[in-house]
């Protein structure tokens, strides 16, 4: 195991919004010491970055410099293939979310990590945030069977439309951002999905035929509870209603109360949480509630750069400390098992069993 003085060596590939994140989290995180970036592309870093040489190829890099970590923010299509060779090599691995694009290659990919010995963290972002663990906290005490209905939408244009169009070369929004929140209705049932429904429609020329950029989702778990998750981006995308967090069961609710000023595309907005309201569902003799809703005040969250410097020092924290990944991983599988199934589904048309 790496010793706990020594800078643990990391190689960071894909340079796009989250791989930059997390190049910050390690240049500031003195547990970490950068030893190359990798991007197929030269493109423009923040000034704390510019003295890092940008390397073109995953697969030479990971040769020539020897990292103890592999921290990989490319495409999804590359996740799998990427993280197998850095492990198989001699590396942990960190690996934004999807940990691949099919099941197969998940599997693969956990089981790579157990047979190798390599710690394997994947960029579960809202597992780092300590208003989502609250919200998950209340969640399970009120106890299920539980309705979830989430959504996050984003009506898009300019780089941020170039972005998705790019996505959507590989991945559905229902994927892309599902695995985070299907994640959290995992986390708070603990019960088993059972099924999954998903439905969705391409609503722009600018995308191949067979992808959509509007999807919605539904998931049956065996202990009653039920979930629907939406995701939409492009310009056409409404941006009423666009973020909705909402759990409630027989005993009452727990949801996100999101500013009114908030932007869909605004990257800290997918985050924050502002307000987490609490609603009891205890009626007295006379019908009415007992006790009134009450809000929790999410004062000083963490901002996207923030979360990604917990997320990095929580992937430092799991080499240094030798932490059991065995459930993290486990559900990364689970959750991207939910999200594939509502792409089958969308593009059969029928219900899938899990």
């Amino acid at each position: 195991m790496t010793s706990s003085s020594a800078p643990i060596r990391v190689l960071s590939a894909g340079l796009g919004n989250m791989g930059r994140s997390h190049a910050l989290a390690y240049h500031e995180n003195p547990g970490f010491e950068i030893v190359g970036l990798v991007n197929r592309s030269k493109v423009d870093l923040p000034d704390a970055l510019k003295g890092y040489e940008i390397l073109p190829s995953f697969t030479e890099a990971l040769k020539e410099l020897k990292p103890e970590l592999c921290s990989i923010n490319t495409y999804s299509d590359s996740h799998a293939e990427y993280a197998l060779a850095a492990m198989e090599a001699g590396a942990h691995v960190f690996v934004e979310k999807p940990l691949a694009t099919t099941v197969a290659d998940a599997e693969r990919v956990v089981a790579c990590a157990k047979a190798n010995g390599r710690k394997l963290v994947i960029g579960y972002i809202l597992r780092h945030h300590p208003s989502w663990m609250r919200l998950i906290a209340e969640a399970r005490k009120l106890g299920g069977p539980y309705v979830f209905r989430m959504n996050l939408n984003q009506q898009s244009s300019g780089p941020t439309w170039a972005t998705h169009k790019q996505l959507m070369q590989t991945t559905p929004p229902i994927v892309d951002c599902g695995v985070h929140y299907v994640d959290v209705m995992c986390q708070i049932t603990d019960a088993k999905p059972v099924e999954v429904r998903g439905m969705g429609l391409r609503l722009s020329e600018e995308i191949a035929s067979d992808m959509y950029n509007y999807g919605h989702l539904q998931v049956l778990f065996d202990d009653g509870s039920l979930g629907w998750y939406e995701a939409g981006w492009g310009p056409m995308i409404s941006e009423t209603a666009f973020f909705v967090k909402d759990v409630m069961s027989p005993k009452g609710s727990v949801s996100i109360v999101m500013d009114p000023n908030a932007k869909s595309d605004d990257i800290d907005t997918h985050t924050k949480t502002s307000v987490i309201r609490l609603h009891n569902a205890e009626t007295g003799p006379n019908g009415r509630f007992l006790t009134a809703d009450e809000d929790l005040k999410m004062a000083g969250e963490p901002g996207h750069q923030e979360l990604c410097d917990f997320e990095q020092a929580y992937v430092l924290k799991a080499i240094r400390e030798d932490i059991d990944l065995s459930r993290h991983m486990e559900d990364a599988v689970q959750s991207l098992r939910i999200c594939l199934a509502a792409d089958e589904s969308v593009r059969t048309g029928k219900p899938v069993k899990l």
